[in-house]
């Protein structure tokens, strides 16, 4: 087994020492103590002399790094030699350049040995692994050691092709329930919504009606209410500029538009304004108007902005005061709520059978009338400046200059003039309209009576409208009828525990705001008493003396047909 030579490895490590000691092969031989001689030839193959230490005053002139950090040895310690290349670290041209020079790479005419690059063997490709992962080329290594997929693409096409094969399945499948069924898709037609750019609206535009706090009434569109908000802040803008007597300009109001708001402003919302509300604002293009711009000329024309107030004789010029900003924000939002009104006429018109609400008593909308669905309001039109006359087609040009042209020169511009005569048909846009119900019967309903159908319709259309009609104190007093079943046995819970004929008013609406699943405030809570010792006297009785209310309960009585006799009084009521 032969031994490894550190020395020689240290020997080769420092300059001018490796230029010096050319070896045509490397002999791994223990270093000789007694001889040292650095430039001594290296002793042929036969010879037992052994290569002496180089001196050590030539390591003195310039500091060795430790050998810790330069030597790496690999970690199955055989007896076989080290390649070159794992201790030098250089790359492979320099590898073959130095092996050849120490003899231990084959010329072409000699046989291949195993240890040659021609021939790796096992532990050299080993080594060589090392050697480059050593060498700076981590990289590489890590692409060696990365587990390939086992998902191959033709595996990836076929679960996409199924994939889509069973989506195509289930919507033809839906397709044909739809076409059974007779119903229109109503969520499709909602999330078809387009807006005024041809874009779809988003959810929260589309379910705003939904998404609103409170009881629900007559709330307007998304669309309505932010069109209302622009006419809020333009008014404002307008009245602060009315007020010092500077004119008002679009662009003025524009910027200040978007700024407060943080939306587009544009003139087709000035337009719709007008429609809405025809009287609050006088409209002109005038020309010589100090803008202060650079982009804008005073010679050019600008759509200037005067608002119509109430001016009386001999009084001063008027203000646009805070009222009177309150009083045209209440007067363009009842014109929306009509706009939307008609629209709402017209649902009710087109259902089976029709229905008619009056206008004084509708308080909210038909539970099937899509709110976001209704037709954007048509801008107006708004003064334009004044046609100059510019030449902007072909066919005024060739009339411009007829007598200045080439034969075929004109005859081009004829041609071109004519092909942009032709005018192209433009594309009425095609407004949402609100999902109406079916007209005819659907095949789920064949062999059912007509007569049954037609009073099952008419009870339906009948709760409707008393749902549509029903006042914000009705509106409260089923709320709570609701829920007097759950909260009738919350109090008969609450005397079993307490353990008394008699609470107080305010003991027990404690007890009971403390064990009801919802949060309730203890006025309402006693509200929910007197409502329901109002309808079950023999049951909860309410007893005054001197300055506290004293509750009475009859824990005898058959709580399931007291909870059963609320939820009947509940349903009665709602149906009137």
């Amino acid at each position: 087994m032969a031994q490894r030579r550190l020395t020689d490895f240290f020997a080769r490590r420092r300059p001018g020492v490796s230029a010096t000691l050319p070896r045509a092969k490397p002999a791994w031989r223990t270093p000789s103590p007694a001889k040292s001689a650095p430039c001594a030839a290296a002793p042929g193959p036969g010879s037992s002399r052994k290569r002496a230490r180089p001196p050590a005053k030539s390591t003195r002139d310039e500091p060795v790094p430790p050998a810790r950090k330069r030597l790496r040895l690999p970690a199955d310690a055989s007896g076989s030699s080290l390649p070159e290349d794992v201790r030098d670290g250089g790359d492979a041209g320099s590898d073959r350049c130095c092996k050849r020079a120490r003899g231990l790479v084959s010329g072409p005419s000699s046989p291949a040995v195993p240890g040659s690059p021609e021939h790796p063997s096992p532990q050299s490709k080993k080594t060589k692994k090392a050697a480059g992962s050593a060498g700076g080329r981590p990289c590489l290594a890590a692409q060696e050691n990365k587990v390939p997929s086992k998902v191959t693409p033709s595996e990836l096409k076929s679960c996409l092709q199924r994939a889509q094969e069973l989506g195509a399945r289930v919507q033809e499948l839906k397709a044909s329930a739809q076409k059974d069924a007779g119903e229109p898709s109503a969520p499709e037609d909602e999330g078809r919504l387009e807006g005024p750019c041809g874009k779809q609206m988003p959810a929260y535009q589309r379910f705003h009606a939904l998404a609103q706090p409170g009881p629900p009434g007559l709330v307007l569109p998304y669309k309505y209410q932010v069109l209302a908000e622009m006419f809020r802040s333009m008014d404002t803008i307008v009245g602060m500029l009315y007020n010092r007597s500077e004119t008002v300009t679009f662009a003025k109001v524009k910027q200040g538009v978007q700024d407060m708001m943080r939306k587009c402003f544009e003139e087709r919302n000035v337009g719709q304004i007008k429609t809405v509300y025809p009287s609050s604002y006088h409209f002109r293009q005038e020309r010589f108007v100090p803008t202060f711009k650079d982009g804008i000329k005073r010679s050019d024309y600008q759509l200037t902005i005067e608002p119509l107030l109430d001016h009386q004789a001999g009084s001063a010029a008027p203000q646009l005061t805070a009222s009177c900003l309150l009083q045209r924000r209440q007067v363009f939002s009842q014109n929306l709520v009509a706009r939307v009104r008609e629209h709402h006429r017209a649902f009710l018109a087109s259902l089976n059978p029709p229905m008619e609400v009056p206008e004084d008593q509708l308080t909210r909308w038909h539970p099937r009338f899509n709110v976001d669905g209704v037709p954007d309001i048509e801008p107006a039109e708004l003064p334009q400046p004044p046609a100059v006359e510019k030449l902007t087609t072909a066919q005024e040009v060739l009339a411009r200059a007829r007598s200045l042209m080439s034969p075929r020169m004109e005859k081009a511009l004829s041609d071109l003039a004519q092909r942009t005569a032709e005018p192209s048909s433009p594309r009425s846009p095609s407004l949402a309209q609100p999902a109406t119900p079916p007209a005819a019967p659907p095949s789920a309903l064949k062999g059912v009576s007509q007569a049954l159908l037609e009073r099952i319709r008419a009870k339906e259309a009948q709760k409707q409208l008393a749902q549509m009609t029903r006042r914000p104190e009705q509106e409260q007093r089923l709320q709570r009828l609701e829920r007097l079943p759950e909260l009738a046995r919350v109090l008969r819970s609450v005397f079993v525990s307490e353990r008394k004929p008699a609470l107080t008013m305010e003991v027990a609406c404690a007890r009971m705001v403390g064990s009801y699943r919802a949060a309730m405030s203890p006025g309402e809570m006693e509200k929910h008493l007197q409502l329901l010792s109002e309808l079950l006297p023999d049951w909860l009785s309410l007893h005054h003396i001197r300055t506290d209310t004293y509750v009475k309960l009859d824990k005898a009585a058959d709580l399931a047909g007291v909870m059963e006799q609320l939820a009947r009084l509940a349903r009665a009521e709602e149906t009137l």
